[in-house]
Formats: structure tokens, C-alpha cells, sequence
């Protein structure tokens, strides 16, 4: 078993600050080498879950998404494996991701957005697709539920997590 593998399957994350513990969970399995995309609207926890991956690799900060840089590499501080943090949201192709020249081989790279994207690429990589789940909070965007204390609530409400591997 290498990687992600230990913890394929669903389960539902109940806070952002579990959501992070849950990144230091998967940054302990991952490995120089380890491919992981990052599926989920926005606001679901992509970039926490990456705080807590970089965590636990033990790689310089600050995590924040790198929509505008579109990849962004953070140094390991504890001589491990470099984090390669990607969003791939801006990218139109699969090849304008393999022309950013990553080194997939030599660290650990996170593709937030990146469904589609790292096929052929690498030989195996993993999906953490986030799904926000409203578990009685009365958020219901369909019916105009708005403002500071719906966000509040939606920020805070439940994510169900599937972790698949592929292929």
C-alpha cells in the first residue's frame, strides 16, 4: 500500500478544523512522487486540506491557494519532499499543466481543480473530491438563505470526503 491507499473511501469531515487535521492525516502517507487532485466547488476545503498536508510534510508556508501564481513550490523545512501546490482552475488543457514543467517525480504535488487535467501525466494519482453537505444547518442557496451568518454556517458545515485512486 503506498500513498493514499489507507484511507480510499468516504467519510464525512465536520469542520475546517477537522478538515485540516484530516490533510495531516493524508500528508503522513504521502511520499516524493505522490500525485493528489483536489475536486470540490469553491469554498469546500480544498486549500485547508493542503494546510494540513503541508503540515504534516513539514514544508515552509504560507498555504494559500495559488489561483493567481497557478503553482506555487513550498520547500521542505524537515528534509522531505518538496509540496508542489497547483490550481489548474485557469488552465485549459492538460498540456498547458504538463507545460508548467513540475517535477512530479521528486515531490509531492496537490492540483486543486485539476479533474481532467493529470491523465498521462503520471502513472497513478489520487482524488480527494470534497462535497458539501448541509447536515441540518438551514443553508439552502436555491432558496436565497444569504448574507454574513449563511456563509458563517456554510463555511462550517459538513464535507463528505471521497478519496479514489486512479488508475
Amino acid at each position: 500500500m503506498t500513498g493514499l491507499d489507507c484511507v480510499v473511501g468516504v467519510r464525512e469531515i465536520g469542520s475546517p478544523a477537522d478538515m485540516e487535521a484530516f490533510g495531516r492525516e493524508l500528508g503522513a502517507t504521502l511520499r516524493a512522487g505522490d500525485l493528489v487532485v483536489l475536486t470540490g466547488p469553491l469554498g469546500a476545503g480544498k486549500t485547508t486540506l493542503t494546510r494540513g498536508i503541508a503540515d504534516a510534510l513539514g514544508v515552509r508556508g504560507p498555504i494559500q491557494s495559488p489561483t493567481f501564481v497557478i503553482a506555487r513550490t513550498h520547500p521542505s523545512l524537515v528534509d522531505g519532499p518538496p509540496l508542489v501546490h497547483v490550481d489548474a482552475y485557469r488552465l485549459g488543457s492538460p498540456a498547458e499543466l504538463d507545460d508548467l514543467g513540475l517535477d512530479y517525480e521528486n515531490s509531492v504535488t496537490i492540483v486543486e481543480w485539476g479533474r481532467g487535467m493529470v491523465d498521462g501525466l503520471v502513472d497513478r494519482w489520487w482524488e480527494v473530491e470534497l462535497e458539501q453537505e448541509w447536515s441540518g444547518t438551514g443553508v439552502d442557496s436555491a432558496c436565497g438563505t444569504s448574507g454574513p451568518a449563511a456563509r458563517e454556517m456554510e463555511d462550517n458545515a459538513p464535507r463528505k470526503v471521497i478519496v479514489t485512486r486512479h488508475p
